[in-house]
């Protein structure tokens, strides 16, 4: 079944059973000062306070830059190819391997430079299968995929000393695993830009699960993402704190998101250790999850979420990506901001990609005539005035 022959989400599927928003949103045009915006131009000065809280608060301080980077190839096949990147610090090296796989246009005598995802779930085995990379490959756009618990381990309750190559390279800094993986995100940019056989003005960022947190946190941080794409991230990144949430999808029984305080019990080494201090409080957190989206503009981001996937806080995210839209707007890259919702449950679908696709074909690729009614359906009801509640505030300006 092609994309376009699949249903569009039923806006009758997720029944919201309770819904509580804990306070509004902060205002992301307020600085810390209390003065407001009143010029896209104050954006780059408050974007840079907005980094020490929706950055160093909620995933701790960031690996530096390295010292050096250096790409060993280790097999070159045409379509598949696979590289060692060795980089950090020249006393404390860190490596990890790169899975490029390139579609016809890349090969052969004549090579064009591809537009190319990168995507660091190569430790998720889903994503070598070939329907999920074919989704891709069809259509012109490489792959280049890593695995990010090289840099950092997915393990709870390991001793941070073990737990990774990368804390022993940056010993002082306190960042958590989706720090060091959004790392991971950059060094793979960099051995593109060496081995030469990507369009660096078009890469996109993309992830699942908590490799998108890893998309959202690496697309903020790295401007030569032109596309960010997180896929259901959960609390941690597109959700919304100050949103609790139960629902019943499409006639399964009732589920809740995940809170702050589940993601702190679960999965502590993945985050800042400042957040510890807002568990059960988090309209105390001085930023949400909208502050972090608002970030990528005005790049594009592109937000995806599944309908049935309630621990992902899909009426959070809506929340969150709203919110960010008025940074867009005011920053007039209003149409860069993109989101969606496939009927299922928490996954990483061929779907998904071909959506990503589209919109690198769309943007990037000069193809204005894709479809992209499959955009911005809404699963659920939600008033506007409920979204006011959440969002008394508008970027400076508006009428």
């Amino acid at each position: 079944m092609s994309l376009t022959d699949r249903p569009l989400v039923d806006e009758r599927m997720l029944q919201i059973t309770r819904y509580e928003l804990l306070g509004e949103l902060p205002d992301p045009f307020t600085s810390d000062s209390g003065k407001r915006l009143t010029d896209p131009s104050e954006w780059a000065e408050r974007r840079e306070e907005i980094y020490r809280t929706a950055i160093e608060l909620q995933y701790g301080t960031m690996p530096p830059a390295p010292e050096f980077l250096e790409v060993e190839t280790l097999y070159r096949g045409g379509r598949e190819n696979s590289y060692k990147i060795h980089t950090g610090t020249r006393e404390n090296p860190v490596s990890f391997r790169l899975k490029l796989i390139l579609p016809p246009e890349a090969q052969g005598a004549k090579p064009q430079q591809v537009p190319v995802i990168v995507d660091g779930d190569l430790c998720f085995g889903y994503v070598t299968r070939n329907d999920w990379i074919d989704a891709a490959l069809s259509q012109g756009v490489a792959w280049a995929l890593f695995d990010r618990t090289e840099l950092a381990h997915d393990i709870k309750n390991e001793e941070r000393a073990s737990a990774g190559a990368l804390y022993r390279t940056y010993p002082d800094y306190t960042f958590g695993a989706l720090g060091a993986w959004a790392w991971g995100y950059s060094r793979v940019v960099d051995a593109l830009e060496i081995i030469g056989k990507t369009d660096p003005s078009c890469i996109a960022f993309s992830g699942h699960s908590r490799g998108g947190k890893t998309a959202a946190l690496a697309g903020a941080l790295d401007t030569r993402a032109a596309i960010v794409n997180p896929n259901e991230t959960c609390a941690g990144a597109c959700a919304c704190y100050r949103v609790h949430l139960e629902g019943r999808y499409a006639g399964n029984e009732p589920k809740r998101s995940e809170t702050l305080a589940d993601l702190h019990r679960n999965f502590p080494f993945w985050i800042g250790p400042g957040m510890a201090d807002y568990t059960q409080r988090e309209n105390e957190l001085p930023f949400d999850c909208h502050y972090l989206k608002a970030m990528i503009a005005p790049r594009t981001l592109f937000v995806s979420e599944a309908a049935g996937d309630l621990w992902g806080n899909p009426v959070g995210s809506y929340i969150t990506t709203k919110a960010a839209a008025e940074v867009f707007r005011f920053l007039g890259a209003e149409n860069e901001l993109y989101w969606y919702y496939r009927p299922g449950f928490h996954a990483h679908n061929v779907e998904d990609v071909e959506m990503l696709v589209r919109l690198i074909l769309k943007k990037y690729c000069g193809k204005d005539s894709i479809d992209t009614s499959r955009f911005f359906n809404l699963p659920f009801e939600f008033s506007d005035a409920e979204l006011r509640r959440a969002i008394p505030w508008e970027a400076p300006g508006s009428v």
